[in-house]
């Protein structure tokens, strides 16, 4: 981390038009995670994994699993040594062409657990396709990034249909008859009223962040999304919850499923807690710059509430000699994704986002995430923090109280 800066920028400044400047007359509105933190620092919210998933692995390595020989070498490619515990149970349901429900929190590997299964269909019969609903622009762009991984070599084309892309790239990558169809909602709608995709020839389907997709506004998107699909096809189902609305979309989906569940407690017992009392809130912005020139600060996402504030947050970083930047809803698509791009390579070490980026988004290797401006809610807070401690490595999680 960079620990060039001003001393100008660090005395006698006025920050309280950053994000989280006028928190106080608010308060009531967000969720304060003083006390759950509190509660549970002694195990640390304890429990990933149900009682099933910390059971031996039946597959101790991917060269147990009956796929192509080049499939396995593109997953030796990707770093991939072993199956995390809902690759291990999925895997071979899906080669078998079982419907199935994942019920697992980010960060246990669950994409490579559907593509993989999925990928190695294709391989063998080219004439299968696969349509895969994501939620957001950004998951849904990291999930063509681990398809183009695990596909490496194999002769399978694929088509990305998000908004604030490309329509017409898009409609040329359907006209190839693309294996997989990678999208939102809401462009592959406006795909299939424009003619340029037809999903009755789909017969394998995955609704990826289904609860997401619920919390968004996408409930009759995805029901109108499943009433053209063929009766007889293969549908996968990912949620880190199945309650209220998610479940009227899958009981419209899945038939006689295998259930896989990896997640019985809240967050990752790899994810160390912790709040930072502010001591005054016009000088806030100095106590994130003297956490984030300590050394073991190596890859950090910071969380705030606004659009504007972020924004000006990361310009103020920028000023300080800090490699940021910010990712929100007023970037365009081209440049969020661009900016995900240089936090995954760690050409910048500090990513600034409104929850727009706190559901679903893999990114290795994040060492911190900071609540710099509080959650709206429990559900807010247990996503943004599981950006870190994943894949069993571990993370540290800190909240500004104040």
């Amino acid at each position: 981390m960079s620990r060039k800066f001003n001393n100008n920028h660090r005395h006698g400044r006025n920050f309280s038009r950053f994000s989280g400047g006028n928190f106080r007359a608010k308060k009531s509105k967000f969720f304060n995670p003083t006390e759950l933190i509190n509660k549970h620092r002694s195990n640390n919210l304890g429990i990933s994994i149900g009682n099933e998933a910390k059971q031996e692995n039946t597959h101790q390595s991917f060269n147990d699993f009956k796929i192509s020989d080049q499939l396995k070498n593109n997953i030796l490619q990707r770093g991939f040594q072993k199956p995390t515990p809902i690759q291990d149970k999925a895997i071979s349901s899906v080669l078998e062409g079982r419907d199935l429900i994942g019920i697992a929190n980010t960060g246990t590997g669950k994409t490579a657990a559907f593509l993989i299964p999925l990928i190695d269909k294709v391989v063998k019969d080219k004439k299968q396709r696969v349509l895969i609903v994501a939620p957001t622009r950004e998951l849904a762009s990291q999930i063509k990034d681990e398809f183009f991984s695990l596909s490496r070599g194999l002769g399978i084309y694929y088509a990305l249909c998000i908004g604030g892309a490309n329509i017409a790239r898009q409609r040329n990558d359907l006209r190839r008859n693309s294996n997989f169809v990678i999208g939102t909602p809401g462009r592959i709608q406006d795909l299939i009223r424009s003619g340029d995709l037809n999903l009755s020839n789909f017969k394998h389907v995955v609704i990826d962040e289904a609860d997401l997709m619920v919390d968004i506004g996408f409930v009759k998107d995805i029901k109108y999304i499943i009433s053209l699909l063929p009766k007889e096809r293969q549908s996968l189902f990912f949620s880190a919850t199945i309650d209220g609305k998610v479940k009227e979309i899958l009981n419209s989906f899945v038939r006689n499923p295998v259930t896989v569940s990896v997640k019985i407690g809240e967050t990752t017992e790899n994810i160390e807690q912790k709040t930072i009392r502010i001591i005054d809130r016009n000088k806030k912005i100095n106590q994130l710059h003297d956490l984030l020139i300590q050394e073991e600060f190596e890859k950090v996402l910071v969380f705030g509430r606004t659009k504007y504030g972020v924004q000006q947050l990361s310009d103020e970083l920028v000023k300080r000699g800090f490699k940021a930047d910010a990712i929100h809803g007023n970037k365009k698509q081209n440049q969020r994704i661009m900016i995900l791009g240089k936090f995954k390579r760690s050409e910048i070490k500090v990513l600034l986002a409104t929850d727009v980026a706190s559901r679903g988004l893999d990114i290795p290797n994040v060492s911190h995430v900071i609540n710099y401006d509080l959650p709206e809610s429990h559900d807010t807070y247990i996503h943004r923090i599981g950006r870190t401690g994943r894949l069993d490595k571990k993370g540290i999680a800190l909240t500004f109280i104040g």
